[in-house]
Parts: structure tokens; sequence; C-alpha cells
């Protein structure tokens, strides 16, 4: 039996399954990594506010709703993050230029450079690990990984 693209369907199969497999032992893995980095910016931060603050490195500055829009939780959530990375001196809130009535979330210059400096370490962690690895392995591996997440902005579940 054919998928519509033509493609074998149980050999798909079996690749969706180790695809699942394989994307479960990353997101485990990185769930941990995220831990340590959230800890490398700062002793008290929580996993979960790393994503908050790498957003907001690529994005400048958002509203609280954007935030919780682009990583997918509720704005209590986000709400409840932002004020333990204010209390940190992580991030602060601005008037937004364009809507007095909302604020936008930037990051301090302590955020920037306690982001950079996690950053860093994890670069350094990743060269290690994919040393044994070829260039032009680790940039398809990347363009691969990119593909994955821009599937994901079509969620279905």
């Amino acid at each position: 039996m054919e998928t519509a693209d033509g493609h074998d369907a149980l050999e798909f199969d079996r690749a969706i399954e180790v695809l699942e497999e394989q994307t479960s032992v990353l997101w485990r893995r990185e769930r941990t990594t995220s831990h340590a980095l959230a800890k490398n910016v700062h002793p008290a931060m929580e996993p979960a506010a790393y994503g908050i603050l790498t957003l907001l490195q690529h994005e400048g500055s958002l509203r609280a709703t954007d935030i919780a829009l682009s990583i997918g939780v509720g704005k209590p959530s986000v709400s409840r993050q932002l004020a333990a990375l204010e209390g940190l001196g992580l991030v602060e809130r601005q008037l937004d230029p364009f809507d007095a009535r909302s604020q936008r979330v930037l990051l301090t210059p302590l955020g920037e450079q306690q982001l950079a400096a996690a950053q860093t370490g994890r670069r350094s962690a990743f060269t290690a690990l994919m040393r044994s690895w070829s260039p032009e392995d680790v940039e398809v591996l990347g363009s691969l990984i990119a593909r994955l997440n821009s599937t994901y902005t079509r969620d279905t579940w």
C-alpha cells in the first residue's frame, strides 16, 4: 500500500515510529539541558522561563499575550514566569509605544548578559558533543530540525 505521495505506507509507519521514539529521547534530554541552562542564567530561575528569555532575545520586546501564543501556554502561566523573571532582574516591562493600554516585556542588560553566557556554554557543549560529525552532517541536521519546527506551526493536536 502507498501513501498519497507514493511512499510505501508500511515503510513510512516504521520511519514515524523511529522518529517518535528518537524525538521523545531528544526532548527528555532537552528538558534536562533547559533545567541546567536556566540555573546557569540564574540559580532561582525556573526551566520554563529559559524559553521566554530566548524568545525575547530574538524578538526584542513582546506583549505577554504574544509570548503566551508563541510558546503555547496560557497567559496566567506566562504572567507568573514574567513576574519571577522581573524579580530576578532579567526582564522589565515598558509601556507599548503603539498602545498605551498595554506593556511590552524586554530583556534587561543583566538578562542579556546572563542569557548570552548560558548560550555560550551550551554552544561549547554542542561543539564537544558533535565534534566527530562532519560540518555537512551538522548542517543537514540543523536544517531538518528547522523543517520539523516549522511543521509544528501547523499543530493539529
